[in-house]
């Protein structure tokens, strides 16, 4: 999941903005969302609590907000890997935000052909989330795992317990945290089939609609599809094929 914040108080541009991203993401087969702001708000603290790969498109004009923001999110949160790309429009307030040197993307005049400059920093903003490490890595019982994508074949819940269960080809471990905190680690490969099980769609051989059963690589089946998740999982095959 990709979220998007737009911080902007022109209602034109908010909805230019919005267009630009969602005509890049067409390109790509990820779930996004956008949340577009007039002001700063609370609403804010509420999107810096989401555990995702978030995007930033933050206008200048609210000077003071802006940059408290921007601390906040690089400072206090400790969050150097959202990327942030700033609109300006008076080069002064420019100048003054670009010493404090808290990791920019980019930062873009307005008046300078927003919608190229914009739409091509949304494309590397892309790039930057393909390169992500390809393997989930966590401390637990003061041990650090490093476990690849590809060698996960599913996540199951622990029955009344904070902590799941990583199934792999050759093993199994174990991950503190929510089902839902971990699928916000994962690629678009897992698809979370219940309120207990995350799948990894590349390990698995067959889905027999019919019978509701998945047949893992490993020849191991299951029964773990909820009525509302059937139709993800056709199409995912649906797609491949």
């Amino acid at each position: 999941m990709i979220n998007y914040l737009i911080m902007e108080d022109n209602i034109n541009d908010l909805l230019l903005y919005k267009n630009i991203i969602d005509k890049v993401m067409m390109n790509y087969d990820i779930n996004y969302n956008i949340s577009i702001i007039d002001r700063y708000t609370k609403l804010i603290h509420k999107f810096l609590e989401k555990d995702s790969f978030k995007i930033y498109i933050l206008h200048l004009e609210k000077h003071k907000k802006t940059k408290e923001l921007i601390k906040k999110i690089r400072e206090e949160l400790d969050d150097w890997k959202s990327l942030i790309i700033i609109l300006y429009d008076n080069i002064e307030i420019l100048r003054e935000l670009q010493e404090e040197n808290l990791f920019i993307l980019h930062y873009l005049n307005k008046n300078n052909n927003i919608n190229n400059s914009l739409y091509r920093n949304i494309q590397i903003c892309m790039k930057n989330y393909d390169q992500r490490p390809n393997s989930l890595k966590y401390c637990y019982k003061k041990t650090y795992y490093n476990i690849e994508y590809r060698n996960i074949i599913y996540i199951e819940k622990e029955k009344d317990n904070k902590i799941c269960k990583i199934k792999t080809k050759e093993n199994h471990y174990y991950i503190p945290g929510s089902l839902k905190k971990i699928e916000n680690k994962l690629d678009r490969r897992f698809i979370k089939c219940n309120k207990n099980y995350i799948i990894n769609m590349e390990q698995v051989e067959r889905y027999n609609i019919k019978e509701n059963i998945i047949i893992f690589k490993n020849k191991e089946k299951v029964n773990i599809i909820s009525r509302t998740k059937k139709k993800e999982i056709e199409n995912y095959f649906r797609k491949i094929i």
